[in-house]
């Protein structure tokens, strides 16, 4: 993707060729630092955020370039579900800082999270087609990710109204998760590049949401316990998609690196979120230490993907044994498609 120069093959700065998926870089860091976080490793998890930070003011110059000199390629990759991890990443990031007692700037990215949410969604709506792959549940992610952060800021400000706000986009989520998986094509479960764990990854968020909102003191009676229950069914399909998708990865592997894999790493790393999350929300106290399990399993996880990535750039080398080959091992993954 990078010429000599520090330019593109297309003549942009880099990383302005860098496609909307690369949002998935983001998420998987920030919600690994909130589950250790959540667990008490501080410092390991300072250092994720660091990490997820970094990445995140990388893809902003990059969403900035695409937005001022290149507004044919902006529209075009606004029309796909990956352009929404520009949100998701935005309220995750924010969800990390809030845990951290930065209330104020995690209330700023709500706020632009909020600002680009409306107009992301109706195009990637426009465009939904059949069999579509995994990254079709973005849209859920994205809403669930609002949800998620408007609830822990109510519950940090005691806010009511933004309480019943998150109840509104956590209703939403879970409508907009139905529409997708109708769309979903399920041979992706088999031939997808990385995206597909999203179709878990959406209910883990989900649960994530609702265990946020189980916990926040303006739900009481018959309203509590229904979230209470929505929220254990949501973590339990969820935990099913996990099991179905890594027996699917471990029947047909597919080591070979694509950017898409950072989106198998999200996925991983929000089921145990949820899971710790939803330890104290609903009593089940025995989800905290499965959380714990699978929020290092998504730490090995992440690690492999950078190694992958670091494997395919040296093969990528002038004069490498796979000079000119793309990095994800399908010709022209690596850039946005339009569906």
């Amino acid at each position: 993707m990078r010429a000599a120069g520090g330019r593109s093959r297309r003549g942009r700065p880099w990383p302005a060729d860098l496609p909307p998926a690369a949002g998935a870089a983001v998420l998987a860091p920030a919600v690994i630092s909130a589950g250790l976080e959540l667990l008490g490793h501080e410092e390991l998890s300072l250092a994720f955020l660091a990490v997820a930070c970094a990445l995140y003011l990388v893809l902003a110059y990059d969403f900035a370039v695409r937005l001022v000199r290149d507004r044919g390629r902006f529209r075009a990759e606004a029309y796909t579900p990956a352009a929404l991890t520009a949100v998701a990443a935005t309220t995750v990031l924010g969800c990390r800082l809030s845990l951290m007692g930065r209330q104020a700037a995690a209330a700023a990215l709500l706020a632009l999270a909020a600002l680009l949410w409306p107009g992301l969604l109706i195009a990637v709506e426009r465009h939904l087609k059949r069999r579509m792959p995994g990254g079709a549940f973005l849209v859920c992610v994205a809403t669930q990710g609002l949800a998620v952060l408007s609830a822990m800021l109510a519950d940090a400000w005691r806010l009511d109204w933004l309480a019943r706000a998150a109840l509104a986009a956590f209703c939403l989520g879970l409508l907009l998760y139905a529409q997708a998986l109708a769309r979903f094509d399920l041979r992706e479960v088999l031939k997808g590049a990385g995206d597909h764990w999203v179709a878990g990854g959406a209910l883990a968020i989900s649960a994530l949401a609702g265990s946020r909102l189980t916990a926040s003191p303006v739900w009481t009676g018959a309203p509590h316990a229904a979230l209470r229950w929505t929220t254990l069914v949501l973590l339990a399909l969820s935990l099913a998609w996990y099991a179905l998708l890594l027996g699917a990865e471990l029947r047909a592997w597919r080591p070979r690196y694509d950017i898409r894999r950072w989106a198998t790493v999200f996925p991983l790393g929000m089921t145990a979120a949820a899971c710790i999350s939803a330890a104290g929300a609903t009593g089940v106290a025995g989800l905290r230490e499965l959380g714990a399990v699978l929020l290092w399993i998504a730490v090995a996880a992440w690690l492999l993907t950078c190694a992958a990535l670091a494997a395919a750039g040296l093969r990528r080398r002038p004069g490498g044994p796979a000079a000119g080959r793309p990095l994800s091992g399908r010709p022209g993954s690596g850039r946005p498609t339009r569906h």
